[in-house]
């Protein structure tokens, strides 16, 4: 079984919407390994910072593969409770200048 699940386990990742399937590379595989060594199930609260950072690459890199019918014949790696936040690079918002000049009038009365 551990070399199924050296070779081809994915790890499943629960959320909101369903469970997911992260498909890592080998050696992400070794390491997951590892990680669920003792436990099936673990919440991403429990990780460290670097395991974290892992699984985010792995989501960010869209690693997702889709089991609708093979989910019963993969192994799996372990399951994650909750997905771990992507960050996301946003630029800062501004008020668009429609804004400035509807809410203009309204502070100039509150400013006599």
């Amino acid at each position: 079984m551990w070399l199924e699940k050296l070779f081809s386990g994915v790890l499943r990742v629960l959320t909101p919407l369903g469970p997911r399937y992260l498909n890592p590379s080998f050696v992400q595989r070794l390491y997951l390994l590892w990680v669920f060594r003792h436990f099936e199930n673990l919440p991403v609260k429990v990780l460290s910072s670097r395991q974290r950072r892992m699984i985010e690459a792995m989501c960010a890199n869209n690693q997702f593969v889709s089991l609708d019918l093979a989910v019963d014949y993969v192994p799996l790696l372990g399951t994650l409770e909750q997905r771990p936040p992507v960050p996301v690079n946003s630029p800062s918002r501004r008020p668009v200048s429609s804004v400035r000049d509807s809410v203009g009038p309204l502070t100039a009365d509150a400013q006599q």
